[in-house]
């Protein structure tokens, strides 16, 4: 039994908690991935996983292999794969996890770009608001929009997001225009409870800060179903340009407050520290740092990348 096998089983199974979530994880059997970890344990001679019919846990044996054992096969992956794409270009797996909104509008068309280059490669693609554990998940890479507070990822930013206030124009209408922040008290807002303080909406003007206090109907948990509602007429959104730019195109949605700057944040890449990355990874994250600036010559050209035209550092909207 080959012991690379045996112990991809045992961390699979030791992150997800179960057999059955670590064999989908690998793509093999549930009783092929059963087989494996009883193996490495007659190895060893040691018991490393504490069994129960709902899930499985680890003995103080098994938590100190976790530690240790995925250093060890992504060494070995990164050895393997430098030789192998050496001898012939980047293959094998991509993992990458990105917010829904911004996965949807941007990382999807990236990923289909570098795509068109490396035929032989394989893309998992998996969207969610939440900050995925890269670890945990068997992540390679992460799409952030604002600051990462987690100290074991390493950074790479790529650019800029500014958020702006749209409304549609028949809510506008009915309902008259905010002139300042404090006026958004007096309107239905679209409360995204993605954002770290949903019901607190941050401005600044000639330096200084201006918080609105909101509240609405609607609390949503997706940048783009507080766009969908707004540009329905049922009030009003904070929401990333990047993914308004085509609705204030067709006037669909109107902006507000243009008097007054709106918050954003830097648009990074992360990935675990502590390991040598595959040349495909350190490929992929060099490419979408140039594809982000060659953002402005594709708007010219009719195809996604709505930025700010006139800045080539990378800011989405």
């Amino acid at each position: 039994m080959d012991i690379v096998d045996e112990l991809k089983a045992f961390v699979a199974t030791a992150r997800t908690g179960s057999f059955t979530a670590g064999a989908e994880q690998l793509g093999v059997s549930n009783r092929l991935t059963s087989k494996y970890v009883a193996e490495l344990e007659a190895r060893l001679g040691a018991r490393l996983l504490q069994r129960t019919t709902r899930k499985v846990g680890l003995t103080p044996a098994g938590e100190d292999l976790l530690a240790r054992a995925p250093a060890v096969l992504d060494e070995l992956d990164a050895l393997l794969g430098s030789v192998s794409e050496g001898s012939r270009g980047l293959s094998g797996i991509i993992r990458v996890s990105a917010p829904v909104t911004f996965g949807e509008v941007y990382v999807a068309g990236m990923l289909a770009r570098f795509a068109e280059a490396h035929p032989d490669l394989t893309f998992d693609l998996r969207l969610d608001d939440r900050y995925v554990d890269l670890a945990a998940d068997g992540i390679d890479l992460a799409f952030r929009m604002g600051v990462s507070e987690t100290l074991s990822l390493k950074t790479r930013k790529l650019g800029t997001f500014h958020s702006s206030l749209v409304a549609h124009p028949d809510y506008v209408n009915e309902h008259g225009y905010p002139r300042a922040p404090d006026d958004l008290s007096r309107h239905a807002c679209i409360v995204d409870t993605n954002r770290r303080q949903p019901h607190r909406w941050t401005f600044s003007k000639d330096g200084t800060e201006v918080v609105a206090q909101v509240r609405g109907r609607f609390h949503v948990n997706s940048a783009r179903a507080a766009i969908e509602l707004a540009s329905a007429g049922m009030g009003i959104a904070y929401a990333p340009r990047f993914a308004i730019a085509d609705m204030l195109d067709t006037g669909r949605l109107v902006p507000l407050l243009e008097d007054f700057d709106t918050d954003g944040g830097p648009v990074t890449v992360v990935y675990l520290e502590g390991r040598t990355l595959p040349r495909k990874i350190r490929t992929l994250i060099d490419f979408a740092a140039e594809d982000v600036h060659a953002m402005p010559r594709r708007a010219k050209r009719g195809n996604f990348g709505r930025v700010n035209s006139t800045d080539m550092n990378g800011t989405f909207g």
